[in-house]
């Protein structure tokens, strides 16, 4: 299984002549559907918003994939994303909640087809590799990351908001130029992406590779 895979006939690579896109990022769930929008502009990124979809208080099951179909409309109606960014749901043994965040995955992924947003998904290592260099690094080291390469300081309620977050910013990793002498390149990781970036991510924290 491939860590990420165009699921779209509409897909069409970044290339030199595109200077911004909005990147929508989501981590699906059925108790909290976290998000992260980006812009890139050139080889810099810049954070536009991230959030939560509650499903408090919601029993039936179709009723919260009904709020996940809509509110991910809603969030592509206002922001106008060139692409979304989805993570993939974590493999365990519980049969049932692997239905259920399938389930919710499914929804948004249909939410954003049926507005023609190419989707890309990603597997939850490869997102956390991206980010931190760490692919079995804790949610509070994704979100510390986060916060230090985009400048925020706000505390989201719940890590499924920098979740949502980092899934964007790993879709940007993969390809984003970096304005050197007009050519583009894609950066496998943290690692990389540091190499040419190092006065954007003065101060941020080192993570040891497990």
């Amino acid at each position: 299984m491939t860590d990420h895979s165009p699921l779209t006939p509409h897909y069409s690579p970044l290339t030199a002549h595109h200077k911004e896109r909005i990147i929508l990022g989501i981590d699906p769930g059925t108790a909290v559907m976290g998000y992260g929008l980006i812009k890139e502009i050139g080889s810099k990124i810049e954070l536009i918003s991230l959030g939560v979809v509650k499903m408090n208080g919601i029993d039936d099951h179709m009723l919260k994939l009904q709020r996940i179909f809509e509110k991910t409309v809603a969030l592509i109606d206002n922001y106008k994303p060139d692409c979304m960014a989805i993570e993939a749901p974590f493999y365990g043994k519980n049969i049932q909640v692997m239905l259920k965040l399938g389930r919710a995955q499914g929804v948004a992924m249909a939410a954003a087809l049926s507005r023609n947003v190419v989707i890309t998904e990603y597997a939850p290592r490869k997102i956390k590799q991206s980010i931190t260099g760490n692919g079995n690094a804790t949610k509070e080291q994704v979100a510390a990351m986060l916060q230090n390469l985009l400048q925020f300081k706000e505390t989201p309620d719940f890590l499924d908001a920098t979740d949502g977050l980092a899934v964007a910013v790993c879709h940007s990793f993969q390809r984003m130029p970096t304005g050197k002498s007009g050519s583009k390149k894609s950066y496998s990781g943290w690692d990389t992406f540091v190499k040419d970036n190092t006065s954007r991510v003065a101060g941020v924290p080192k993570i040891k590779k497990s």
